[in-house]
């Protein structure tokens, strides 16, 4: 099966002001650089930094991808601007430490239509350590918040 192509992630993408998005970002290559607390606490911190453009309703950080649930402010710039700076936050924490790229280009994102389906979708992101066998219960990982739970 062929991988989508940069182009193809981006075809269509828009941002809606005060839409919620559900985003994903792959590390390059999936290699588990979020195994390094440091690196992982850098992602939390770039998506702190990025409130004042976008309210976080939720995230988990894996190994080697992110699940973030987000609601663009009425002014904020668009989604692509914010992840793209999240990246960037984040390579900075990772590069001191490590070498190489950590971030796969793009990323993937999903704007949620119904009000039923952002607690759906919480669970989702929030139950990803569990069904990937990390841990057994979500309390057990340190990487993950919600507004909902």
């Amino acid at each position: 099966m062929n991988k989508p192509t940069y182009k193809a992630l981006t075809k269509g993408r828009v941002s809606i002001p005060n839409q919620i998005y559900h985003v994903r970002l792959c590390t390059k290559n999936r290699q588990p650089h979020f195994f390094n607390f440091n690196t992982a606490r850098g992602f939390v911190k770039a998506i702190q930094k990025q409130q004042h453009k976008c309210h976080t309703l939720c995230y988990v950080v894996m190994p080697d991808h992110i699940h973030w649930l987000l609601q663009l402010n009425e002014e904020g710039p668009d989604l692509g601007q914010i992840v793209r700076g999240v990246k960037i936050s984040t390579m900075h924490v990772f590069k001191k430490t490590s070498s190489g790229k950590l971030w796969q280009r793009g990323f993937y994102d999903r704007a949620i239509r119904s009000e039923q389906d952002i607690e759906t979708v919480a669970r989702y992101i929030v139950r990803n350590p569990v069904r990937a066998g990390l841990v057994k219960s979500v309390r057990d990982y340190s990487h993950w918040d919600a507004i909902y739970f």
